[in-house]
């Protein structure tokens, strides 16, 4: 899950990680009230969105006066800003974040992120803050600074010092950097997050180290112990048809493609979409209903599927184990016929009661293509919607 950035600023206020001042703003009016508040100028206006970017698509600008204030944030607020994490459709502006300006002496990126390969929390680092630190990696990738932490033990003295000398920072900025680091870790333990970024920190000309920015996803799985979290959810940034996914426990992800898959199992649905585009179409969505799906799933999935209008035929993939071949194959005729399908449906089935499922779609009456295996399906779906 993800949050806006003022609102993981307000996670780092109860672990003590120094930000500026500031708050949000959903209209000019508040933004002039904020603006007030600080005491001085500039000050930041920042569009609010889930997504990075934002200050090369015009979402991030300064203001000198009470009258810029209310010109920026008019310019902002209710734009579609278009960045290289939104896709071309880009993100719909309904909230500013508006912030004291600061005397920038240095910028710098930081993050901690879980590390699956090692099973440690990576803290990565690096003095090209302020850029685009995908590219730092791949063009300079001597620049990225990497400390391991065993969870187990936790973060460390020597982990935050080894991190601030490869920074080179001067020694009054030190003791506050470790200290913000420390309380940093401690958020992204006690939150169960996937993620905490903040790009640019900065250091100020008057030797304070501030968090200029903030970004912190949070594991899913883990929300439940929460509540607080989810009261952040923001469902106008989240897809609709992800959306109505989560409401039956569906797993399902919007892609741009134009063959909608249902799989059951993750690694069987990334194999299917490998192979989909391997077969010269494209996917159009992830979906695993999961190994204990039953008819009603399935029939919700196959919905969703078809709300996407990009969806110009349907690949369904199942491996049966726990969801039963029969079981799916109800799932499916059911929501055919409910839905009125329009668009070709290629099934690959295998596994328990494969004979009973092929029988149920055979005998539906519906215009649904079998397929021996799984790169026959996709060969025939692929020539479905390339036609």
């Amino acid at each position: 899950m993800k949050i806006h950035e003022y609102q993981a600023k307000t996670l780092f206020e109860r672990y003590d990680v120094p930000i500026p001042k500031g708050s949000v703003a959903f209209s000019p009016e508040e933004a002039r009230t904020i603006a007030a508040d600080l005491g001085g100028f500039p000050v930041v206006v920042k569009a609010q969105i889930h997504a990075g970017g934002r200050g090369k698509g015009g979402g991030v600008k300064l203001a000198h006066t009470m009258d810029e204030v209310s010109a920026v944030a008019s310019e902002i607020l209710g734009m579609t800003l278009v960045t290289h994490q939104t896709g071309p459709e880009g993100r719909l502006v309904k909230k500013v974040l508006v912030e004291q300006g600061l005397n920038i002496a240095k910028e710098l990126y930081l993050s901690i992120v879980a590390d699956r390969a090692s099973a440690k929390i990576v803290i990565m680092a690096s003095e090209a803050g302020g850029m685009d630190i995908e590219a730092v990696a791949e063009q300079t990738p001597e620049k990225i600074i990497k400390v391991y932490i065993n969870p187990l033990t936790g973060i460390q003295s020597y982990h935050c010092l080894q991190v601030a000398y490869g920074l080179h920072l001067e020694a009054p900025t030190v003791k506050p950097f470790v200290q913000l680091l420390n309380n940093l870790y401690r958020l992204f333990v006690a939150y169960d997050a996937s993620l905490v970024e903040i790009n640019p920190l900065v250091i100020t000309a008057e030797q304070t180290v501030l968090a200029l920015d903030a970004k912190v996803n949070f594991d899913d799985n883990a929300l439940f112990r929460h509540k607080d979290i989810v009261e952040f959810r923001d469902l106008d940034e989240e897809d609709p048809l992800e959306i109505e996914a989560s409401n039956f426990n569906l797993n399902y992800i919007n892609l741009d493609g134009n063959v909608g898959n249902m799989v059951n199992g993750a690694g069987l649905a990334m194999a299917t979409m490998d192979i989909i585009k391997l077969a010269g179409a494209r996917p159009a969505n992830f979906l695993d209903v999961g190994g204990g799906a039953n008819a009603e799933m399935v029939e919700n999935g196959f919905r969703i599927i078809l709300s996407d209008p990009n969806v110009k035929g349907i690949l369904i993939n199942i491996f049966g184990g726990i969801l039963r071949c029969d079981v799916l194959a109800e799932g499916v005729v059911n929501a055919a016929k409910k839905t009125g399908i329009q668009v070709p449906v290629v099934v690959r089935m295998e596994g328990t009661n494969v004979e009973q499922g092929r029988k149920i779609l055979a005998d539906s009456g519906l215009n649904l293509t079998p397929a021996v295996d799984l790169k026959d399906a996709a060969a025939k779906v692929a020539q479905i919607v390339t036609r």
